[in-house]
């Protein structure tokens, strides 16, 4: 669906119609840049030295003894996860028992809370009011109030160090979170 119409008489040329003194759209005139000039303006990729870095070409591959761009998540860095008092910056996993490797670093976590269905105690004592007026008190039993407590222990071990963080559990979606965090960390681990 790239060429032309091979029936046409010649006259259609692809794009918008072209009008006599006007330039067509991606030919470089005084205010358009050249071909192959990126058109924004955000500033060139540098190195950690301060030098402009240009990468190669797609499918080239890196020359030898290039240098490359430093990764924002290097040490000292922002943090790509934080689970608890467990942060992953860069090649490292930051805990309070020390500094493990990132890489071959083994996640898991556990699900320690529990949600609990009861009837509150307003609703009780309005059901109570209004059955001596009406068996229509009785409906306030229905309302149900959900609670979650507990924890998510989330567990990492690499390097021969093992470390263990407790999560609260606010609601019960809480486990799915932590989850895809630690599917996130175990990304970072497998590179």
């Amino acid at each position: 669906m790239s060429e032309p119409n091979p029936y046409a008489d010649g006259e259609y040329k692809w794009g918008p119609a072209q009008q006599s003194g006007t330039p067509a759209p991606g030919t470089p005139g005084p205010g358009t840049p050249a071909a192959g000039v990126p058109q924004y303006d955000f500033p060139p990729p540098t190195l950690a030295d301060g030098q402009s870095f240009t990468p190669p070409g797609y499918g080239y591959p890196p020359q030898a003894g290039a240098q490359h761009p430093v990764p924002m998540g290097g040490q000292g860095g922002a943090p790509l996860v934080t689970l608890g008092d467990i942060t992953v910056v860069g090649d490292s996993i930051i805990t309070p028992s020390g500094t493990l490797p990132l890489r071959g670093a083994v996640w898991n976590a556990t699900d320690m809370s529990r949600t609990e269905e009861k009837i509150p105690t307003h609703a009780i004592i309005l059901a109570i009011i209004f059955f001596i007026f009406c068996l229509l008190g009785l409906l306030f039993l229905l309302m149900k109030e959900k609670t979650t407590t507990g924890f998510i222990q989330v567990t990492v071990t690499s390097g021969g160090k093992h470390h263990a963080a407790m999560i609260p559990a606010h609601d019960p979606g809480t486990f799915q979170m932590v989850m895809s965090q630690i599917s996130y960390a175990r990304s970072l681990s497998a590179m």
